[in-house]
């Protein structure tokens, strides 16, 4: 496991390379140029030349992108063209925050659409299957900025159950400790804090985890089918077990690494950046920061925020793998 583990690690240098190299090449595909978007477009031609060559933009693509990987060899990811501020320290700030939303979208996700493809899949062609499974091609086929849109009129301007932007209350302080709010509020005993983030949390998180709510419903119904039908099964419920036992105990367990496959997958997309959640309800996270950057053409920041989503999208994977081999002894890594 220990040399399956180093072997993953030493493939992601070639995967962050090949990404930094085809991301860099997209940017700067782009029309716009970021001096003029600083400047001004009324700014005068030795402003922006000014500001050209302040940051290394008059240089050629080719010199460019090599003096921005020698600064990420040196774990520098450079500096915002836009805020002048590290795009490491900008990063690190928001990824909290989208580490956040992610986690509770990928709880409700979970939690409600194992439970329903289990249900779908010992109850097959029942009107709860038929009930289940259409609201899961029903939430895959839903974009997620009107689902937005729409929980924000029904439970926050109609309703008023739930605040509709933002992290937490503005009327509400707080010491930020580790930069997750619903951490540092329980660590300093801000129950106040607490509830606010965590009804602030309630409609993104809804409105992210549908799609992959509704990818896990059917999978896990599809992979639970396939079990039931295997012969083991039918020896246990020929040994006179009860059906809850038979699909509890040892069929969802044997139908867990599909699953655990496609959740895999869909946490590491919504932890790299969950952008028409965080734009729609204005969250301040990794998503919402890449989208103002590509719209100020801010090339370091979105260089560097690509980067930091192929970084943790490869984690992600390699964390999906080793939790296959305490799924399924079978599985081994030489």
């Amino acid at each position: 496991m220990k040399w399956y583990i180093a072997k993953r690690l030493l493939m992601l240098i070639p995967v962050l390379i090949g990404v930094s190299i085809l991301s860099f090449s997209l940017i700067h595909l782009a029309p716009g140029d970021p001096a003029v978007t600083i400047a001004g477009e009324h700014a005068s031609v030795q402003t922006i030349n000014t500001i050209r060559e302040r940051y290394g933009l008059d240089k050629p693509v080719t010199t460019q992108y090599w003096i921005w990987l020698n600064k990420v060899l040196h774990s520098d990811l450079g500096r915002s063209i836009v805020s002048n501020e590290s795009v490491a320290k900008e990063i690190l700030d928001r990824f909290p925050n989208t580490f956040e939303l992610t986690m509770f979208s990928m709880f409700f996700a979970i939690v409600i659409g194992c439970i329903a493809g289990i249900i779908s899949a010992s109850r097959q062609y029942s009107i709860i299957d038929y009930s289940f499974m259409g609201f899961a091609l029903f939430g895959v086929s839903m974009p997620v900025f009107w689902l937005g849109i729409m929980l924000m009129m029904v439970f926050g301007v109609f309703l008023k159950w739930f605040p509709i932007s933002g992290r937490i209350s503005m009327m509400i302080s707080f010491q930020q400790i580790t930069g997750f709010y619903l951490l540092d509020s329980l660590i300093t005993g801000n129950f106040e804090a607490f509830f606010s983030s965590l009804r602030h949390l309630i409609l993104p998180s809804i409105a992210l985890a549908t799609i992959p709510m509704a990818t896990i419903a059917r999978i896990t119904r599809s992979s639970m089918l396939e079990v039931l039908r295997q012969d083991f099964i039918r020896t246990e419920r020929a040994k006179g077990l009860s059906e809850r036992m038979v699909i509890y105990k040892h069929a969802v367990r044997n139908a867990m690494i599909p699953v655990v496959t496609v959740i895999g997958l869909n946490f590491g997309l919504l932890l790299a950046g969950a952008i028409l959640t965080e734009t729609v309800f204005s969250w301040p996270g990794i998503g919402r920061y890449i989208v103002n950057a590509v719209n100020m053409r801010d090339y370091p920041a979105v260089q560097g925020c690509i980067l930091f989503f192929a970084f943790m999208f490869v984690i992600v994977n390699l964390i999906t793998d080793i939790i296959y081999v305490y799924i399924d002894p079978r599985i081994h890594y030489g």
